[in-house]
């Protein structure tokens, strides 16, 4: 890779440009004339169609030659304060690393105190502000709505944000970790292990699960080889795991679909999902808001209440023997 770090291409990139910039003015200059005097006629070019059509070599109007001039004086100016000259970065020391970063902090200054605001409230409390709901949602619009949908309804893969069902729990703390940290779900095949037939029995022991139209030969020979292969994410009586994102199979919400072909599918060939994280994109306040946002659509699930510490105990009995008189 040496000879794209050296010099040289540098110096070719300098003197292509510089010999292709001189060249142009070159060739304009050569094309300028003598502006005919009154009366006379332009030269005839040596061209001629149908006997009589000739082209005249009459001098290029001075506006258009004009254009050019200012075209090449402009990009020559151009090259001297900008970068565009191999390695050199100009006079003025632009960068685009710069601007942007110069445009962010411009930004950050101006709305980094409104999103701030909220940064140290509950998220239960953030969510009641009718202030901080629309500027959730014009995150969610922004950052969101790709996956989840504009309306948070979610889409076959992604989750429906609006129900009481979630993978990771719903309380407010496991929203923004979600919306933070990001999620990376592997459901892992079994198709190999099972077999065409195991498969097709799990599946319809799972289409039972939900009370959904099932075979129940066929789901009672699946309940062991459930018990033996999935139960272990899933808990044995399919109410799924939080704690490692493993759905809930008993309440006929389903991520890929719920029919029996997708069922075996996701059996078969197993499922990976990634839900990317947002914290070092966003910053802590904008997912604050997010999460918020997310919290109040109405699937949200209420922090308990903490219960109340336990009367002390008393320091002693409250009636005691006194100890026999000596």
């Amino acid at each position: 890779m040496n000879e794209f770090t050296s010099s040289f291409w540098s110096w070719y990139i300098i003197v292509l440009t510089v010999v292709s910039l001189v060249g142009v003015a070159i060739f304009l200059a050569s094309q300028r004339t003598r502006r005919l005097a009154p009366g006379e006629k332009a030269e005839e070019m040596s061209h001629k169609w149908d006997g009589d059509l000739v082209e005249l070599n009459n001098p290029l109007p001075s506006w258009w030659v004009n254009l050019f001039w200012i075209t090449l004086i402009f990009s020559a100016g151009y090259l001297v304060l900008y970068p565009g000259l191999g390695s050199f970065k100009g006079v003025l020391g632009w960068t685009s690393f710069g601007q942007y970063d110069s445009e962010m902090a411009k930004a950050r200054e101006k709305y980094d105190p409104i999103f701030n605001q909220f940064l140290g409230q509950p998220v239960e409390q953030v969510a009641a502000s009718a202030e901080a709901r629309d500027m959730g949602q014009r995150l969610f619009l922004t950052y969101c709505a790709q996956c989840h949908g504009s309306d948070a309804a979610g889409a076959t893969g992604f989750p429906n944000l609006t129900d009481k069902d979630w993978l990771y729990g719903g309380d407010a703390e496991a929203i923004k970790a979600s919306i933070a940290n990001g999620r990376m779900g592997v459901m892992p095949a079994l198709g190999a292990a099972l077999g065409t037939d195991g498969t097709k029995q799990v599946a319809h022991y799972v289409l039972s699960l939900s009370g959904s139209n099932h075979d129940a030969g066929l789901a009672a020979a699946g309940k062991p080889l459930f018990e033996a292969n999935c139960a272990a994410c899933h808990m044995p009586d399919g109410t799924g795991m939080a704690a490692m994102g493993a759905p809930n199979l008993t309440d006929k919400v389903w991520l890929y679909g719920g029919t029996e072909a997708a069922i075996i599918e996701a059996i078969e060939k197993g499922r990976a999902g990634n839900m990317p994280a947002q914290l070092q994109a966003l910053g802590e306040a904008k997912v604050h808001l997010l999460a918020a946002y997310v919290w109040g659509l109405g699937g949200g699930v209420a922090m308990a209440a903490p219960q109340p510490a336990p009367a002390a105990e008393a320091a002693a009995p409250a009636a005691e023997e006194a100890p026999a008189a000596q």
